[in-house]
Parts: structure tokens; C-alpha cells; sequence
């Protein structure tokens, strides 16, 4: 599947009732041998910036997990987790620059300011960011 596939699968998990985390996610998760229905309950929690908007927006959580299975070697190795780190910060970094910020609350303009970012858009972007980045590590 490409990272275009993928993008559009999380719009679709998306429009079928997966929120943002599980949009994202659940997209990816064929990749390191989860199951949708696994997935799904993962991300769940993750929605809505993590339950009321005030954390950090879902699409991005959800690339995280994504990314996570992708580049640790587990427990027993714990050698690599710089690498997961710079990934991670990685994502979170181009997902800010693309549009200004990774809290849910500022992404909708929840306390009346300019929306930066729709629910749709967040996912896209995410679901990108992090194809990319697997694409370009040779992670899919």
C-alpha cells in the first residue's frame, strides 16, 4: 500500500467513526502485525487532543503510535530508543510547521481564535508526515 493509500485510508477510517488517534493509527497498523480491532482500542483514548481538546491533537498521536512498532526493537534490545525519539520529534516538528501548532484546542480555535487546521486536515497531514517518514527509513 503507498503512503497516498494510506493517507486516504485514514480519511475513510475517519468518516466510518474512528476518531482522529484511531483514524491514523489503524491505517498503519497492518505494518507491525496489529489488528484494526486491537488498534482501535488503542487509539481510542487519544482522541479529541486526548480526551478535552487540551492535549495533543489525535492524528498525531496516532502517527506516534504508528511510528513507535515501526523503529523500537522492544524490550530487550532498548538500544534504539534515540532514534525513536528524533522520529518522533520529527513528526511532531513538521506536523507544528505545517500548521503552527499540535494542540487540539488551537488547531479548532476552540477559545476564539482562528481555527488553524480541520479534524480532516489533521489527519491527512499526520497520516502523511508519518508515511513519509516510514517511506523514507524503509519502514513500509
Amino acid at each position: 500500500m503507498t503512503v497516498e493509500e494510506r493517507v486516504q485510508k485514514a480519511l475513510d477510517n475517519h468518516v466510518n467513526g474512528c476518531n482522529c488517534a484511531q483514524a491514523v493509527l489503524c491505517a498503519y497498523c497492518d505494518l507491525f502485525g496489529i489488528d484494526e480491532d486491537t488498534a482501535y482500542r488503542i487509539a481510542e483514548p487519544f482522541g479529541r487532543g486526548n480526551g478535552d481538546r487540551t492535549g495533543m491533537c489525535g492524528a498525531i498521536t496516532g502517527a506516534l503510535m504508528a511510528a513507535g512498532p515501526a523503529f523500537s526493537e522492544g524490550k530487550a534490545a532498548r538500544g534504539n530508543k534515540k532514534e525513536t525519539y528524533d522520529v518522533a520529534a520529527g513528526i511532531v516538528s513538521a506536523f507544528k510547521e505545517k500548521n503552527g501548532s499540535v494542540i487540539c484546542r488551537e488547531l479548532k480555535g476552540i477559545d476564539g481564535g482562528k481555527p488553524l487546521r480541520s479534524c480532516m486536515g489533521c489527519i491527512e497531514d499526520a497520516a502523511r508526515i508519518a508515511g513519509e517518514i516510514l517511506n523514507e527509513q524503509k519502514k513500509i
